[in-house]
């Protein structure tokens, strides 16, 4: 049976007022995105925080402002530059959407966006919570969000059963969200779920005795924080494993850029063999061939985790020479990268890690 939570319009006020008066004193209010706050700087703030913590966006958010202070720079942006910008910080179909849907907005909203959430939610990459963020933090519009953090804390507070991952579980959180979130004051109450979930309703450790709502808080009052919300079943993470073939030469490594769709989708990274009997037709195929025969160096395996599995990479790096005079016609998928020079292209993040490896032999 479906899990019911019943909030009367009293303890929703206490709730949301304890909220609030915790953050006017104790929330972060000096974050880049917090400043000047606009629909496009919060969108940007929005999507980076998806999965990724706060000090690690901050940087990236404030290189890719100066880059692209605007939809309209952002839209007329080139793709390499945008996932450029993204580089290191995983998840590049974050990027890629952003990227679409600034062009979306130029085309359908004349480069203004949109002021419903429904229209909000039309754009690629965003979703329901993402929305409301959007629209309660930078035009105080009264919507409720519905990220991890303010799962957390709504799922100790009332004791939800369920994990992240569960549909049941969002279904029976979004009408306590929404019961909660106050028609007066909402971008701060907004903000405040948030940071109250990353600074104090942590995932371990959470700091009770320093949180607003600790008083009320049912996991709190049994001692149960580590249970709720409950944990996802551990499923054994598979390993894949691959060979990046990095053909070089002299400062120069040749690279492709991968399809749209997938892993490391956009973005620049080396030719893969699934075992050294293919590397020989790889050469072939780029009308390369090795120097000589002590022209191959195996470099050390290394893991590159994703979010559902394990990919362990065995790089090798073949010193070689055009088969004939004529260099290989580069189509708008290849290019030779230039160790000396860095390019404003976005690069996958093992391919930076063998990159940085490559500028020290």
């Amino acid at each position: 049976m479906t899990q019911t939570i019943n909030i009367s319009a009293k303890s929703a006020a206490q709730f949301n007022t304890q909220v609030l008066a915790w953050f006017h004193q104790e929330g972060r209010k000096n974050l880049p995105w917090q400043q000047n706050k606009t629909p496009y700087r919060v969108w940007v703030s929005e999507i980076m925080l998806q999965q990724t913590q706060v000090n690690t966006v901050i940087p990236y958010y404030e290189k890719f402002m100066q880059s692209f202070p605007s939809i309209d720079a952002l839209a007329n942006a080139d793709e390499d530059n945008v996932l450029h910008h993204w580089t290191g910080l995983g998840y590049y179909a974050r990027a890629r959407n952003l990227h679409k849907a600034a062009k979306q907005i130029v085309a359908i909203h004349q480069g203004v966006f949109p002021e419903t959430l429904e229209e909000t939610i039309a754009l690629p990459g965003i979703g329901k919570s993402t929305a409301g963020a959007i629209q309660s933090i930078s035009r105080n519009q009264h919507h409720a969000i519905l990220d991890g953090n303010v799962k957390r804390v709504l799922a100790r507070y009332y004791t939800v059963e369920g994990h992240n991952a569960q549909a049941k579980f969002e279904k029976i959180l979004w009408p306590v969200a929404e019961k909660l979130t106050p028609k007066d004051d909402t971008a701060s109450y907004t903000q405040a779920m948030m940071d109250l979930g990353a600074t104090c309703c942590t995932r371990s450790k959470p700091s009770c005795d320093k949180c607003p709502i600790s008083s009320g808080c049912l996991a709190n009052a049994g001692s149960l924080q580590t249970e709720f919300p409950n944990k996802k079943p551990r499923k054994v993470t598979p390993v894949k494993t691959t060979i990046m073939v990095i053909p070089k030469i002299n400062q120069r490594i040749y690279l492709e850029k991968r399809p749209p769709s997938g892993i490391w989708g956009g973005l620049w990274c080396f030719k893969e063999v699934a075992d050294k009997g293919n590397i020989p037709s790889t050469l072939n195929g780029l009308a390369l061939a090795a120097i000589n025969k002590n022209s191959t160096i195996w470099l050390p395996e290394f893991r590159h985790t994703f979010s559902h599995y394990h990919l362990d990479i065995t790089p090798v790096v073949i010193e070689c020479k055009y088969i004939d005079s004529n260099e290989v016609q580069q189509n708008t998928s290849q290019q030779w990268y230039d160790l000396q020079i860095e390019s404003n292209v976005g690069l996958a993040a093992s391919t930076v890690k063998l990159i940085n490896i490559l500028k020290t032999m």
